[in-house]
């Protein structure tokens, strides 16, 4: 269950947008909050070149709505739709997606087994493990034409620097959002 957001967190927009809206576009689903000064973490500013980027700011109120607003907008023939969520949040993502079946093209997920496995030091077992754990979810997700799947997993090399989950405005985030969506 989520927590209350930290105050500090919470300051500033609910949702930080660049690029083209009206194309293909990136949801965000930060549970960290960055951004709060209205602009995208400076890994993610290159991407909003390709395609919009949507970032909500979940513990500034509102970010959710906005992103269920965005997803429930969404009509046959409209541009493509990526969201992307991490581990304190992959759980509500998935819900997210899930009552707007077929909207989303992709559920990219960080870290999900975050909260729930990790100790263990093998990250990328742990989220296999929570994919599985919520196979009833995602096998639905797939059959609506939503491709779920880990983007990115916290490694033991330096690159990391943080202990699990990996932050979204995290390099190695952003280098498997983009393969992920074959941006590169």
């Amino acid at each position: 269950m989520p927590t209350e957001p930290e105050p500090v967190r919470s300051e500033g927009p609910s949702v930080v947008t660049a690029g083209d809206l009206s194309g293909p576009k990136v949801v965000v689903l930060d549970p960290a909050g960055a951004g709060k000064h209205d602009e995208l973490p400076a890994t993610w500013r290159p991407l909003a070149e390709q395609r919009a980027v949507v970032w909500c700011r979940v513990p500034a109120g509102g970010a959710l709505t906005e992103a269920d607003d965005l997803l429930g907008d969404a009509g046959p023939g409209d541009p493509e739709i990526a969201v992307v969520a991490s581990g304190p949040f992959a759980a509500e993502a998935l819900q997210l997606v899930e009552r707007h079946p077929g909207a989303a093209a992709h559920l990219l997920l960080v870290d999900p087994a975050s909260d729930a496995f990790l100790g263990s030091g093998d990250a990328a077992q742990a989220n296999e493990a929570w994919l599985t754990e919520h196979d009833d979810v995602v096998t639905k997700l797939r059959e609506a034409g939503t491709e779920v799947r880990i983007a990115a997993s916290s490694t033991d090399d330096l690159d990391d620097r943080v202990p699990p989950p990996l932050p979204l405005g995290h390099p190695n985030v952003v280098t498997a959002v983009r393969a992920a969506l074959g941006l590169d």
